[in-house]
């Protein structure tokens, strides 16, 4: 066999290697592209490991065929996603008086303003609706007095609260004296054990009412 013939085989038989390592994707099946075809336009010629098509002269990314080039071809839009309603959330927390103010007074303690920085942290953090302060006072003194005291401690709640970065037109103080007591049974004759004893009548609740964003979990694409 001459040289020239040599040659022919060798090239023939290189065709026939690459049409049977084709794949299976008939080229009328396929958007319009610019990658080789066989002789009859029904197979598109990929490469040895059936990872890439071959492309011909004419080949842009414009023309990127999905089955040979998926990386280029353009996805579809994905749907926009909804947004995240923020959560409506109320919460109601109480502190003993004792652990804010001194008995029978309305100045705020060092350990009173250490609670309350924490909650002012907590009401920063979140789109505050509405705070209410209710001050209340154990049985012991006038129900007039014990009115006064209430409020005196809700409005130095209120007070700290602005302070500290709290808007002062949405905090609301009441004060409730004696009323809705949370003690029984305290009825001691000495004075110091009553007031003891009555120690948890003697409180300020403050409400908090808003709507704190909800935290979205990200999931890495697979």
């Amino acid at each position: 066999m001459n040289k020239l013939s040599k040659l022919a085989f060798i090239a023939a038989t290189a065709v026939m290697a690459a049409s049977a390592s084709a794949q299976s994707v008939p080229a009328s099946r396929q958007a319009v592209n610019d990658n080789w075809v066989n002789g009859t336009g029904e197979w598109v010629w990929m490469n040895g490991t059936n990872e890439l098509c071959w492309r011909d002269a004419f080949w842009t990314p414009a023309t990127a065929n999905a089955k040979c080039d998926g990386a280029l071809v353009a996805q579809a839009p994905q749907p926009p996603v909804a947004p995240v309603a923020p959560a409506i959330t109320s919460q109601k927390i109480t502190y003993q008086a004792d652990a804010l103010f001194d008995f029978d007074k309305a100045t705020l303690k060092p350990l009173g303003k250490q609670k309350l920085d924490e909650l002012a942290s907590k009401i920063q953090g979140m789109n505050t609706e509405v705070v209410v302060a209710t001050g209340y006072t154990d049985r012991i003194g006038s129900d007039k007095y014990n009115d006064r005291l209430s409020l005196r401690r809700a409005q130095a709640v209120k007070s700290y609260l602005v302070s500290k970065g709290v808007p002062a037109n949405k905090i609301y103080t009441e004060g409730k004296g004696k009323r809705n007591p949370v003690t029984t049974g305290c009825n001691q004759k000495n004075r110091k054990q009553l007031i003891a004893c009555l120690a948890p009548d003697r409180r300020v609740e403050v409400e908090v009412v808003g709507t704190q964003e909800v935290q979205k979990t990200t999931v890495p694409a697979q």
